[in-house]
């Protein structure tokens, strides 16, 4: 694929290394935004922006630990002093284990709101305020459908994560709206990432297909379709909304009936 030139647009992109972050950096790239792919593994990162760029995009790598006050407000001072402004933030970055219920530590539930939610939170803020200059701006923070109901044992932590996610999705659409800025949720079912497999095993997966009307996983390629939407002109009057892409999972109850 050869990228396109560019738009003038910045876009930064959390987790932007691997999986649906990497698929959206991409996007993005291929329709002439400069990019700022951020991650935590800073070496996938600059890997991955040396290939947008070999494909002709406008690519940089950053050192983001969004659950880092302190990394979140030093990335988004760079982005300002190189490029004045920032016009899509996508927040993709997450992290998620598995443990019973009854058995789930305290450390990673919250380690995984630190990262999920406070990390959302803290680099909408800091995007949000170089957006307002321009009256123009757009938030995806990528969700799941296992924050919108729950998706199987032991996702204690993840689900209720995403589930705050989208409802501070709409708490940003509501108080970002006057100065031009939507702020939507993407929520994914089952994609095949490298999340995912590590993650889900043969039986989960075969089992959560069989819930799924289209009974198969997603593409990273399908998610980054629909951030696409969402951060585009087209896109101006649709803020606050939990967007499932979900092969009709959200709307099955019974699927095999």
């Amino acid at each position: 694929m050869t990228l396109s030139a560019s738009n003038g647009r910045v876009a930064l992109v959390t987790g932007g290394a691997k999986g649906i972050g990497a698929e959206v950096c991409l996007a993005l790239a291929a329709k002439g935004f400069k990019v700022w792919v951020a991650d935590k593994d800073v070496q996938s990162a600059q890997a991955w922006a040396d290939e947008l760029q070999k494909k002709g995009g406008q690519a940089q790598a950053v050192l983001l630990d969004v659950a880092d006050p302190a990394s979140v407000a030093q990335v988004f001072a760079a982005v300002e002093a190189q490029d004045v402004r920032c016009d899509v933030l996508v927040n993709s970055a997450g992290i998620a284990k598995v443990f019973p219920f009854l058995d789930f530590p305290l450390d990673n539930f919250l380690a995984t709101m630190a990262v999920n939610v406070t990390g959302t939170l803290l680099c909408a803020q800091h995007a949000a305020r170089l957006m307002v200059p321009q009256r123009w701006g757009r938030i995806v923070n990528i969700a799941s459908v296992a924050g919108l109901r729950a998706v199987g044992k032991g996702r204690t932590a993840y689900g209720t994560s995403k589930g705050a996610v989208v409802a501070l999705t709409r708490q940003m659409a509501v108080e970002l709206a006057e100065h031009g800025i939507t702020a939507n949720a993407v929520c994914p079912g089952p994609v095949d990432t490298p999340m995912t497999r590590e993650l889900h095993s043969e039986q989960f997966r075969g089992e959560y297909a069989k819930a799924i009307p289209m009974a198969r996983y997603g593409l990273t390629t399908e998610v980054a379709a629909a951030v696409m939407y969402l951060v585009s002109d087209e896109a101006s009057y649709t803020t606050g909304v939990a967007l499932p892409v979900d092969g009709g999972f959200m709307s099955a109850g019974a699927p095999g009936l």
